[in-house]
Protein backbone atom coordinates (compact mmCIF):
# COMPACT_ATOMS: atom_id res chain seq x y z
CA UNK A 1 0.00 0.00 0.00
CA UNK A 2 2.61 2.66 1.16
CA UNK A 3 5.25 1.29 -1.45
CA UNK A 4 4.34 3.98 -4.29
CA UNK A 5 6.69 6.50 -5.93
CA UNK A 6 4.17 9.23 -5.89
CA UNK A 7 2.81 9.10 -2.35
CA UNK A 8 0.56 11.91 -2.76
CA UNK A 9 -1.87 9.53 -4.87
CA UNK A 10 -3.00 7.96 -1.58
CA UNK A 11 -3.46 10.90 0.19
CA UNK A 12 -6.11 12.98 -2.22
CA UNK A 13 -8.96 13.91 0.42
CA UNK A 14 -6.83 13.51 3.57
CA UNK A 15 -3.37 15.84 3.64
CA UNK A 16 -3.44 16.26 -0.39
CA UNK A 17 -6.16 18.23 -2.11
CA UNK A 18 -7.30 18.20 -5.93
CA UNK A 19 -5.10 20.34 -8.44
CA UNK A 20 -8.31 20.28 -10.37
CA UNK A 21 -11.83 21.27 -9.20
CA UNK A 22 -14.68 21.00 -12.03
CA UNK A 23 -16.85 18.71 -13.26
CA UNK A 24 -17.92 17.65 -16.58
CA UNK A 25 -19.66 15.10 -18.36
CA UNK A 26 -18.49 12.12 -20.82
CA UNK A 27 -18.10 14.71 -23.83
CA UNK A 28 -16.33 17.75 -22.22
CA UNK A 29 -13.91 15.37 -19.78
CA UNK A 30 -11.30 14.77 -22.05
CA UNK A 31 -11.46 17.91 -23.83
CA UNK A 32 -10.63 20.04 -20.17
CA UNK A 33 -8.27 17.21 -19.55
CA UNK A 34 -6.19 18.45 -21.92
CA UNK A 35 -7.17 22.10 -21.30
CA UNK A 36 -5.58 22.04 -17.82
CA UNK A 37 -2.65 20.09 -18.93
CA UNK A 38 -1.88 22.80 -21.59
CA UNK A 39 -2.19 25.62 -18.80
CA UNK A 40 0.25 23.82 -16.79
CA UNK A 41 2.66 23.09 -19.71
CA UNK A 42 2.46 26.89 -20.81
CA UNK A 43 3.07 28.33 -17.23
CA UNK A 44 5.82 25.90 -16.26
CA UNK A 45 7.84 27.22 -19.78
CA UNK A 46 7.34 30.71 -19.50
CA UNK A 47 7.64 31.46 -15.95
CA UNK A 48 9.99 28.60 -15.00
CA UNK A 49 12.31 30.87 -13.31
CA UNK A 50 9.52 32.42 -11.06
CA UNK A 51 9.55 28.92 -9.08
CA UNK A 52 5.85 27.38 -9.71
CA UNK A 53 5.33 24.43 -6.99
CA UNK A 54 1.89 23.72 -8.56
CA UNK A 55 -1.12 25.24 -10.70
CA UNK A 56 -4.57 24.99 -8.81
CA UNK A 57 -7.33 25.45 -11.67
CA UNK A 58 -11.43 25.84 -10.77
CA UNK A 59 -13.73 25.77 -13.45
CA UNK A 60 -17.27 27.87 -12.61
CA UNK A 61 -20.00 28.46 -15.30
CA UNK A 62 -17.57 28.97 -18.27
CA UNK A 63 -15.00 30.39 -16.72
CA UNK A 64 -11.17 29.02 -15.59
CA UNK A 65 -9.96 30.15 -12.34
CA UNK A 66 -5.90 29.36 -12.16
CA UNK A 67 -4.57 29.75 -8.58
CA UNK A 68 -0.42 29.52 -9.13
CA UNK A 69 1.29 28.90 -6.19
CA UNK A 70 4.96 30.33 -6.73
CA UNK A 71 8.30 31.46 -5.02
CA UNK A 72 8.89 34.25 -6.68
CA UNK A 73 5.24 35.86 -7.49
CA UNK A 74 6.10 39.39 -8.19
CA UNK A 75 8.05 38.08 -11.92
CA UNK A 76 4.89 36.70 -12.99
CA UNK A 77 3.18 39.89 -11.65
CA UNK A 78 5.15 42.06 -13.39
CA UNK A 79 5.62 45.90 -13.06
CA UNK A 80 1.96 47.17 -12.79
CA UNK A 81 0.24 44.05 -13.28
CA UNK A 82 1.61 43.81 -16.91
CA UNK A 83 3.37 40.32 -16.67
CA UNK A 84 0.30 38.94 -15.14
CA UNK A 85 -2.10 40.38 -17.61
CA UNK A 86 0.31 39.24 -20.94
CA UNK A 87 0.20 35.67 -19.37
CA UNK A 88 -3.48 35.59 -18.74
CA UNK A 89 -4.03 36.55 -22.92
CA UNK A 90 -1.67 33.68 -23.58
CA UNK A 91 -3.91 31.29 -21.48
CA UNK A 92 -7.29 32.41 -22.60
CA UNK A 93 -5.93 31.35 -26.45
CA UNK A 94 -5.30 28.17 -25.20
CA UNK A 95 -8.55 27.63 -23.38
CA UNK A 96 -12.56 28.00 -24.09
CA UNK A 97 -13.60 30.09 -21.63
CA UNK A 98 -12.39 33.62 -19.81
CA UNK A 99 -9.64 32.83 -17.62
CA UNK A 100 -9.08 34.50 -13.94
CA UNK A 101 -5.49 34.58 -12.55
CA UNK A 102 -4.48 34.59 -8.72
CA UNK A 103 -1.01 34.18 -7.49
CA UNK A 104 -0.24 32.74 -3.65
CA UNK A 105 3.59 32.65 -2.33
CA UNK A 106 4.89 29.39 -1.55
CA UNK A 107 6.17 30.73 2.35
CA UNK A 108 8.88 28.26 2.41
CA UNK A 109 10.71 27.03 -0.89
CA UNK A 110 12.74 24.30 1.18
CA UNK A 111 9.58 22.66 2.61
CA UNK A 112 8.38 22.18 -1.36
CA UNK A 113 9.22 18.98 -3.04
CA UNK A 114 8.70 20.50 -6.20
CA UNK A 115 10.84 23.63 -6.01
CA UNK A 116 13.50 21.27 -4.23
CA UNK A 117 13.75 19.15 -7.24
CA UNK A 118 14.27 22.06 -9.50
CA UNK A 119 17.26 23.50 -7.42
CA UNK A 120 19.09 20.54 -7.45
CA UNK A 121 18.01 20.12 -11.26
CA UNK A 122 20.01 23.46 -11.50
CA UNK A 123 22.73 23.07 -9.24
CA UNK A 124 23.59 19.58 -11.48
CA UNK A 125 22.79 21.75 -15.20
CA UNK A 126 25.43 24.04 -13.52
CA UNK A 127 27.88 21.17 -13.41
CA UNK A 128 27.92 21.14 -9.78
CA UNK A 129 29.10 17.73 -8.03
CA UNK A 130 25.43 16.00 -7.88
CA UNK A 131 26.50 14.18 -4.29
CA UNK A 132 26.99 17.48 -3.40
CA UNK A 133 24.08 18.80 -4.59
CA UNK A 134 21.48 16.33 -3.11
CA UNK A 135 23.81 16.38 0.65
CA UNK A 136 23.25 20.73 0.59
CA UNK A 137 19.26 19.90 -0.58
CA UNK A 138 18.93 17.33 2.47
CA UNK A 139 20.57 19.42 4.93
CA UNK A 140 18.52 22.45 4.11
CA UNK A 141 15.68 21.11 4.08
CA UNK A 142 15.64 19.35 7.34
CA UNK A 143 17.34 22.85 8.59
CA UNK A 144 13.94 24.48 7.26
CA UNK A 145 12.08 22.48 9.42
CA UNK A 146 11.07 19.10 7.51
CA UNK A 147 10.82 15.70 9.78
CA UNK A 148 12.31 13.66 6.75
CA UNK A 149 13.63 14.34 3.79
CA UNK A 150 14.59 11.72 0.76
CA UNK A 151 16.27 12.98 -2.71
CA UNK A 152 17.11 10.12 -5.60
CA UNK A 153 18.89 10.67 -9.24
CA UNK A 154 18.48 8.79 -11.54
CA UNK A 155 20.82 9.05 -15.26
CA UNK A 156 24.33 9.04 -16.55
CA UNK A 157 25.33 10.73 -12.92
CA UNK A 158 28.71 12.74 -13.76
CA UNK A 159 28.73 11.83 -17.72
CA UNK A 160 29.31 8.05 -16.77
CA UNK A 161 28.42 5.74 -19.50
CA UNK A 162 25.86 3.41 -17.97
CA UNK A 163 23.28 4.91 -15.76
CA UNK A 164 22.32 4.40 -12.30
CA UNK A 165 21.08 5.85 -9.41
CA UNK A 166 21.89 8.15 -6.47
CA UNK A 167 19.90 8.36 -3.31
CA UNK A 168 20.38 10.72 -0.07
CA UNK A 169 17.88 10.66 3.04
CA UNK A 170 17.66 11.93 6.36
CA UNK A 171 14.70 11.45 9.24
CA UNK A 172 12.29 9.14 9.16
CA UNK A 173 8.82 8.38 6.18
CA UNK A 174 5.95 6.25 7.71
CA UNK A 175 5.18 4.93 4.16
CA UNK A 176 1.70 3.25 5.61
CA UNK A 177 0.59 6.24 7.53
CA UNK A 178 -1.74 8.20 5.22
CA UNK A 179 -1.83 11.26 8.07
CA UNK A 180 1.90 11.61 7.53
CA UNK A 181 2.22 15.38 5.08
CA UNK A 182 4.29 13.80 2.61
CA UNK A 183 4.96 15.90 -0.82
CA UNK A 184 6.29 14.75 -3.91
CA UNK A 185 8.03 16.17 -6.32
CA UNK A 186 9.62 15.48 -9.55
CA UNK A 187 11.67 17.51 -12.52
CA UNK A 188 14.48 16.85 -15.34
CA UNK A 189 18.31 18.49 -15.36
CA UNK A 190 19.29 18.42 -19.10
CA UNK A 191 22.91 17.64 -19.18
CA UNK A 192 25.38 16.85 -22.47
CA UNK A 193 25.15 13.61 -21.39
CA UNK A 194 21.62 13.14 -21.51
CA UNK A 195 18.57 14.18 -19.15
CA UNK A 196 18.95 13.20 -15.19
CA UNK A 197 15.98 12.50 -13.56
CA UNK A 198 15.27 14.10 -9.77
CA UNK A 199 12.32 12.96 -7.64
CA UNK A 200 12.32 14.69 -3.73
CA UNK A 201 9.88 13.29 -1.17
CA UNK A 202 9.85 15.86 1.80
CA UNK A 203 7.70 14.61 5.10
CA UNK A 204 6.17 17.33 7.07
CA UNK A 205 5.31 15.49 9.86
CA UNK A 206 1.80 14.25 10.86
CA UNK A 207 -1.98 15.83 10.93
CA UNK A 208 -3.69 15.49 14.28
CA UNK A 209 -6.47 12.13 14.37
CA UNK A 210 -9.33 13.23 12.30
CA UNK A 211 -7.55 16.24 11.13
CA UNK A 212 -7.92 16.70 7.25
CA UNK A 213 -6.37 19.00 4.81
CA UNK A 214 -8.82 21.97 5.02
CA UNK A 215 -8.47 22.49 9.40
CA UNK A 216 -4.77 22.67 8.42
CA UNK A 217 -5.23 25.64 5.55
CA UNK A 218 -7.50 26.93 8.11
CA UNK A 219 -4.83 27.00 10.82
CA UNK A 220 -2.27 28.14 8.73
CA UNK A 221 -4.64 31.01 7.36
CA UNK A 222 -5.35 31.85 10.44
CA UNK A 223 -3.38 35.37 11.79
CA UNK A 224 -1.60 34.76 14.82
CA UNK A 225 -3.04 35.91 18.02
Amino acid sequence: MGQKVRPTSLRIGITEDWRSHWFANKKMFGEYLVEDQKIRTYIKHHYYYAGISKVVIRRIRGRVHLTVHCARPGLIIGRRGVEVERLKNGLEELTTGEVEIGIEEVSNAQLDAQLVAEDVAQQIERRTSFRRAIRRSVEMTMTAGAVGVKVQLAGRLGGSEMARREKAQMGSFPLHTLRAQIDYGFTEARTKYGNIGVKVWINRGLLAPGERIGDVKEREDAPNA
